[in-house]
């Protein structure tokens, strides 16, 4: 049927192991009310600019993350207290945000989660931590170096700028071992650069 080499052609692993079953994707961003809006406009290509981002539909994909755990948060603070639902649930996004650094321990509360704002999803971005690090010249420097394979966090090799850095693996963010800018080879233009430089010494002593 029809559904069955729709999901064959979007997904071949998800018809392989289901047959005949429907490809269902989640969103993950949802576009503005108000398209036109000035001063959201302009806040959206500031921040864009700000962290380097490729559009503002990665803008979007934070905000539509923040609103959700907001309004989960919202949800269990009309909870009591002592309720099991808002002590487990509660606890499971808290111990997310401090995973990644997102909140501290100071502020461990559901109450600091309606509090939250885009920037702070942003700033825990792989391509911000690499240019807050010094490993790249600017913002979009280091998306550069992200996405042409120069970048690891620990031992993995990462090439998607948007990677959130958790704050335990924040120390450990530095070039690939097999990339120039480490201990790896060196390029072509930059080995041939050098050889020319050898060789123009010895040119000049012949004549």
């Amino acid at each position: 049927n029809s559904w069955s080499r729709r999901s064959f052609f979007l997904w071949p692993s998800a018809a392989a192991t289901m047959p005949g079953a429907p490809t269902i994707y989640s969103k993950t961003y949802k576009t503005p009310r108000r398209p036109y809006e000035k001063e959201r406009l302009d806040q959206e290509l500031k921040t864009v600019g700000e962290f380097g981002l490729r559009n503002k539909r990665e803008v979007w994909r934070v905000k539509y993350l923040l609103a959700r755990m907001r309004k989960a948060a919202r949800e269990l603070l009309t909870l009591d207290d002592k309720d099991p639902k808002r002590l487990f649930e509660g606890n499971a996004i808290l111990r997310r945000l401090l995973r990644i650094g997102v909140l501290d321990e100071e502020h461990l509360k559901l109450d600091y989660v309606l509090g939250l704002k885009v920037e702070d999803f942003l700033e825990r971005r792989l391509q911000t931590q690499v240019f807050k690090l010094g490993l790249a010249k600017s913002i979009h420097h280091a998306r550069v170096l992200i996405r042409q394979r120069h970048i690891r966090v620990r031992k993995q090799l990462v090439n998607i700028p948007s990677y959130t850095v958790r704050l335990d693996s924040q120390k450990h963010i530095d070039f690939a071992l097999n990339s120039p800018y480490g201990t790896g080879r060196r390029g072509r233009v930059f080995r041939k650069s050098q050889n020319k430089k050898a060789e123009a010494p010895a040119g000049g002593d012949e004549e």
